[in-house]
């Protein structure tokens, strides 16, 4: 890979700046049209307002950012490798056609003269790498290590690039995208930071039957030059959509679930949503449930780990080891009564298991030896 360095003027960067479509969600363009600012590999904007306002406050004092790095795709045209958040926030800054923030409660049209013409001569230091595509994306992986790290998913996309990611970002990893709007209540995270689009392809990938190290990675080395996404999406709607129906009222609690990796195994399953919702909200006034995130899984699978049940506190086991005198009645019950355990070599129990409404109280703990206990654990 050849690399020159170039410098141009913020004047010549912002010349023809274009972000088309809402949030630029169909491309955007610099210098003149030369240079694709977010091409298939690269992130959504993710700059916070304070980021984006320390880096106009650079230019305007003349202090210098980072170099930026752009790839040569032909005669005089380029795709921004790194730098995509300062490109933006400039241009969006000084542009005419954009100038849609205010920095210090002064829009750029609000600067005299002289500070607007320093902003405009302020000198961006570029290196222009010429090299073949997968020398590209290695590089870009290599020089986004530093400012706001990439995430796992963001990682994954610059290797899986293709009319399949294209059409897959449009649902799932735009600003205000169809994805966010059907699902913010179910799915955690941001969609520009690829999360939702993570979150779909983990589930998809386990419907599959797809293992491995990274079932993510093999899904989309699997569909990357497919001509759409359509199946993705179809079927990412389909699991908000079980949701909604199967769990209708909404809780906060619902967020971040596995919601996908639920709908995989229960999606045939015959479920009765009024008996569910009546379930659900009398765990989630149980004072023994410690993890009500937990309560969506647990009444599917009835796996009572999912709900952190309340564990006796120490002066509970304490109680109930001395009014034992030390004897597990487990081991007693087998004929082993003079079998004496200290404290820490036994373990508390619920008398009455707490599926059956056994509650974590001092009157329903039992002490077993550590044996005895895994054996009940067991069956």
């Amino acid at each position: 890979m050849d690399i020159t360095k170039k410098q141009i003027t913020v004047r010549e960067l912002i010349e023809g700046y274009e972000e088309k479509g809402a949030e630029g969600i169909e491309g955007v363009v610099a210098y003149s049209g030369k240079l694709d600012v977010r091409p298939a590999y690269q992130r959504e904007y993710v700059y916070s307002g304070k980021d984006r306002d320390e880096v106009i406050h650079s230019v305007e004092k003349g202090f210098p950012i980072n170099v930026m790095y752009w790839s040569k795709v032909g005669d005089d045209h380029y795709e921004l490798m790194d730098g995509q958040q300062r490109t933006i926030s400039i241009c969006r800054y000084a542009a005419e056609s954009e100038r849609t923030f205010a920095v210090d409660y002064k829009y750029f049209f609000n600067l005299t003269a002289d500070e607007q013409e320093a902003i405009l001569n302020y000198p961006l230091d570029i290196y222009i790498c010429d090299g073949t595509p997968s020398e590209v994306l290695a590089w870009f992986q290599v020089i986004n290590i530093a400012g706001v790290k990439l995430s796992d998913q963001e990682l994954r996309n610059t290797s899986y690039t293709g009319t399949w990611l294209s059409d897959a970002k449009i649902h799932l990893s735009k600003p205000n995208c169809a994805a966010y709007n059907m699902a913010k209540d179910y799915v955690s995270g941001s969609p520009i930071r690829q999360e939702y689009l993570e979150a779909a392809i983990r589930w998809v990938a386990d419907r599959d039957g797809i293992v491995g190290d990274d079932p993510i990675k093999e899904y989309m080395a699997l569909h990357q030059h497919d001509e759409n996404a359509n199946p993705l999406w179809i079927y990412f709607r389909r699991v908000i959509e079980w949701v909604q129906i199967i769990f209708p009222v909404k809780r906060k609690e619902m967020k971040g679930i596995e919601w996908g990796l639920l709908y995989n195994k229960f999606k045939d399953a015959e479920l009765d949503p009024d008996k569910l919702e009546q379930e659900i909200k009398q765990l989630m006034m149980d004072d023994d449930v410690t993890n009500n995130k937990g309560i969506y899984t647990y009444v599917l699978t009835r796996d009572e780990r999912h709900l952190n049940i309340r564990a006796f506190t120490e002066s509970m086991k304490r109680q109930a080891y001395e009014r034992q005198n030390g004897i597990c009645p487990f081991c007693q019950a087998k004929g082993n009564a003079k079998i004496h355990y200290e404290l820490k070599e036994m373990h508390a129990d619920h008398i009455t298991p707490w599926h059956l409404g056994g509650k974590t109280i001092a009157e329903n703990c039992q002490m077993l030896c550590a044996d005895c206990n895994r054996h009940k654990s067991g069956k």
